[in-house]
């Protein structure tokens, strides 16, 4: 193979996670995080988007067989592709926060009858659930997650979810429009004389039935930030009560959540408070340091046969060793991408132009800048550039050919598409300077030097601009990561 042949022969991946579900657990890195998921020791995992939260979900799903053998039954608790299945409740969403919060109960309960079925658990406690299920249209033979939704939904809106009663005709004194007895605070005394069941008890009948079964069941919760999307009020109520959920079943020895959240959305729907938080002890932030992005990106490299064969090199002995991953590294890349003493290493640069704000580089976006790398390199020898020199796959002009369709998908498609409310005054300051001040910035958006400073909190809260200087002087600087997106120009404004 010649260096066009190798370059139209490999791949880096997919930059998001769903569109390379197979391929994954071929090269997905294992770290200590991972393993605490898979083992159970972790009930939520936050992450930034793009930092591989889909990846361990998409995972876990492909262990089915590992979980199974271990009794582990878990399942998916929102759509894996496509459109999210609480997207539905966007144009018409419950009335109110404990509302949400038995829609949840109703929800899971809705999967948890439908798994005993399926995996046909029969015992005392099974069989009382279904039939309490049954009677109340939670569960049925033509089974789909938007079907346990709707049913869920149907349910408690049938029902007083803010006392927890079900509804009583005045005139006759009898249940209205309920046929079963399912309530989602605790029954009274006279009904439960009457045969009236709390969703909480069902959640325990069912954590019965699984333990006498000899089964564990997990239900898995990701693409959250996807459902709510439309709606920050929808978002803030749908998860608090889904945290509070999370509290109510934390008891429960054999059923189990698994939530799968982006970390500045768990900062905002905490920031007014949320005693909640507190019982979120289960949990694991993913993080990236620049020795576990590196194994990264040598893991990718040798999913490739012809790498492999092309260095001569035993991927087996190169991912044990960080130097030997180092070494690999640099004999498929050149040693800087900017000529100069002073200028950083090739890998070095790769992480500073995509990392944001906040300090933080995502997988998502060193996958997207190799793989638009390989495309650029390829497109120059196909034109007739000469190939790399030495041993290189990838020149410097390639690389930094790359980072303008990064900067522009991670503009459109993460920041904006994420905080629609401050697109305006992003796009105002296209073409301007990368060093602002609130005093600059306020001429740019013609607004107060307060209002400007308030502003530009909010997107380096975001991760488009760093914070620098000090309190009383804050500078604020757009990371490499934004800047060919809006053709900023290097050095502070004037």
């Amino acid at each position: 193979m010649n260096k066009r042949e190798m370059l139209a022969a490999i791949t880096f991946g997919k930059r998001i996670a769903e569109d390379e579900a197979d391929a994954l657990k071929s090269y997905f890195v294992e770290t200590d995080q991972w393993r605490k998921v898979l083992s159970g020791d972790v009930d939520v995992v936050y992450g930034p988007k793009g930092s591989g939260k889909s990846a361990l979900y998409s995972l876990l799903r492909n262990k089915q067989e590992e979980l199974r053998a271990r009794h582990i039954i878990a399942v998916a608790g929102e759509s894996i592709r496509g459109t999210p299945v609480f997207e539905d409740l966007v144009a018409d969403p419950p009335a109110s926060e404990e509302q949400f919060r038995g829609l949840w109960k109703l929800y899971f309960l809705s999967l948890i009858g439908t798994a005993l079925r399926l995996v046909k658990i029969d015992n005392d406690h099974s069989r009382a659930l279904l039939s309490a299920l049954e009677g109340a249209e939670l569960v049925h033979a033509k089974w789909s997650l938007k079907g346990s939704l709707r049913a869920a939904l149907d349910y408690v809106r049938r029902i007083d979810s803010m006392s927890g009663a079900v509804k009583i005709n005045p005139v006759s004194g009898l249940p209205e429009g309920v046929e079963a007895k399912v309530t989602i605070r605790e029954p009274s005394s006279e009904q439960r004389k009457l045969g009236f069941l709390s969703a909480d008890t069902l959640l325990e009948m069912g954590d019965k039935a699984f333990g006498q079964g000899g089964e564990k069941y997990w239900i898995v919760l990701d693409r959250l930030d996807v459902a709510f999307a439309e709606s920050s009020d929808l978002e803030g109520n749908a998860l608090r009560a889904l945290f509070r959920v999370y509290r109510d079943m934390a008891a429960l020895e054999n059923i189990s959540l698994k939530i799968f959240l982006r970390d500045d959305i768990w900062a905002r729907i905490t920031s007014a408070g949320f005693r909640e938080a507190s019982h979120v002890t289960r949990s694991i932030t993913i993080t990236w340091d620049a020795r576990s992005l590196l194994y990264l990106v040598i893991r990718r490299a040798l999913y490739n046969e012809a790498i492999n064969n092309f260095y001569q090199v035993d991927s087996s002995a190169v991912l044990a060793s960080v130097d030997e991953q180092e070494r690999l590294f640099y004999r498929i890349f050149p040693a800087q991408v900017e000529r100069g003493e002073r200028k950083s290493t090739t890998f070095d640069w790769m992480l500073a132009r995509t990392t944001d704000g906040t300090g933080k580089t995502a997988p998502r976006e060193l996958v997207h800048l190799l793989s638009a790398a390989r495309d650029q390199q390829l497109k120059l020898l196909e034109r007739g550039e000469a190939e790399p020199g030495g041993e290189n796959l990838f020149d410097r002009t390639a690389l930094q050919a790359a980072l303008p369709e990064v900067s522009k998908v991670r503009y459109e498609q993460t920041l904006c598409a994420e905080h629609p409310t401050l697109k305006p005054f992003l796009d105002k300051l296209e073409g301007e300077k990368t060093q602002q001040t609130p005093s600059s910035l306020a001429k740019i958006w013609r607004v107060s030097d307060a209002e400007a400073g308030t502003r530009a909190e909010k997107l380096a809260d975001v991760g488009f601009f760093q914070r620098r200087g000090s309190k009383e002087q804050p500078v604020f600087w757009v990371p490499f990561l934004y800047r060919d997106a809006l053709n900023l120009v290097q050095g502070p404004a004037d």
